[in-house]
């Protein structure tokens, strides 16, 4: 009986991190959830549809503004020169 315990034990260790959902990258989701979900209780009592739509819309803007940020970047090196007089 203790080793068939044991033995269930090791197993579920064992595949507990092959089994475990990976870690959540939530960027943007939950401001635009919250936002989503106020807008969508207001339009009609659809809190939960607002809140879905929200979080899509919110991480594809934060993915977009990932994507922009090396270009602003490199375009904050090339500056142009200060006026003279200054």
């Amino acid at each position: 009986m203790k080793f068939a315990t044991v033995a269930a034990a090791a197993i579920a260790l064992t595949l507990a991190p092959a089994i475990a959902p990976a870690p959540a990258e939530a960027k943007g989701c939950l401001k635009g959830a919250f936002v989503g979900g106020v807008a969508g209780h207001y339009a009609g009592h659809h809190a939960v549809l607002g809140a879905l739509g929200g979080c899509v819309v919110g991480h594809h803007l934060a993915n977009e503004k990932d994507k922009q940020a090396p270009a602003a970047a490199a375009q904050g090196d090339q500056s142009a020169p200060a006026p003279k007089g200054y």
